[in-house]
């Protein structure tokens, strides 16, 4: 059972639309770039695991503090004899060790994915021990990117690579699992526990003046530039979607970025700049939020507030 699924982070859908209507420093543009693809590489694996969830509970993108330490788990599994703890990693290219130190092929030194892996490990024994669970815990990173490579792995290594992924989920399928009170209590205590968004993001600062208006194609992030009747259509992926679609998500883009605004039908319509009907605005917002009558000031608020 998938207890937490998998959500994007706040600090990359800002990145991602800020990458769009602004762009990004250098250094921004490699974090931003390293955590979508990170994130790509965490659906792949929840496509892989999906077949081991059936009597026993996962757990996806949990942030914990413990020790006045903050550490982050890709996901959990929770068997009735164990839980597994995984690190995912999309790396793509030929990287090499030596001297317990990873390299790439250039002998540039990057950080050793398995000293993140027992901190975690050793952070997340230490929660449960202080309230009050015993479990055995197993932990693993996986190397999800079928273009990675590692050469000189010594053997015994907690890695797990593509080819070998299959393999190992099917061993831990054929383990047999029943769950207990124990196991859904231990669930929801980590739910309680998990801390939904990571004090130390690494936001750029922005203004609303200085972003490009319009509203972004879902597939490619690019702002639309062409529209008929009926649709609006992007012109560098060749997506296209209806207006009314494309303008909750513009709006709800707005909110994400500038959640002390209010939201007014003249600011959406500036906003999304593409439809060039006030009245088309007007209706969406109508439609799908709550008008909130003060004259000139009125404004929309959530239906469900």
């Amino acid at each position: 059972m998938i207890v937490k699924p998998r959500n994007q982070s706040l600090e990359l859908k800002i990145l991602r639309s800020l990458n769009a209507r602004i762009g990004l420093t250098p250094k921004e543009e490699t974090y931003y770039s390293n955590l979508e693809k990170g994130y790509k590489g965490e659906l792949r694996f929840d496509e892989c695991i999906e077949n081991a969830s059936h009597d026993r509970l996962v757990l996806n993108d949990l942030l914990f503090e413990c020790n006045s330490s903050l550490f982050q788990i890709d996901s959990l599994l929770i068997s009735s004899n164990m839980i597994y703890l995984f690190e995912v990693k999309n790396y793509e290219g030929d990287f090499f060790i030596e001297d317990d130190k990873w390299f790439t092929m250039t002998r540039t030194e990057i950080k050793n994915p398995l000293l993140q892996l027992q901190r975690n490990e050793s952070l997340f024994r230490r929660l449960l021990q202080e309230h009050g669970f015993t479990f055995s815990i197993e932990s693993y990173v996986i190397f999800i990117n079928p273009h990675f490579q590692l050469y000189q792995t010594p053997l015994g290594l907690p890695i797990i690579f593509l080819t070998q992924l299959n393999r190992f989920i099917e061993k831990i399928i054929k383990t047999p699992s029943k769950l207990k009170d124990i196991h859904s209590k231990l669930a929801e205590q980590l739910l309680s526990l998990h801390l939904k968004e990571s004090p130390h993001s690494r936001l750029p600062d922005y203004d609303y003046l200085r972003l490009e208006k319009g509203i972004l194609c879902p597939s490619c992030h690019k702002v639309y530039d062409s529209f008929n009747k009926t649709f609006l259509i992007c012109t560098h992926c060749r997506g296209r979607e209806e207006y009314d679609t494309g303008v909750l998500r513009a709006i709800e883009e707005f909110k994400m970025l500038f959640p002390n605004s209010k939201i007014t039908s003249n600011q959406i319509f500036e906003w999304c700049n593409i439809i060039k009907a006030k009245k088309t605005i007007r209706k969406i917002l109508l439609t799908n939020y709550k008008l909130v009558r003060l004259g000139k000031s009125s404004y929309y608020i959530d239906k469900d507030y």
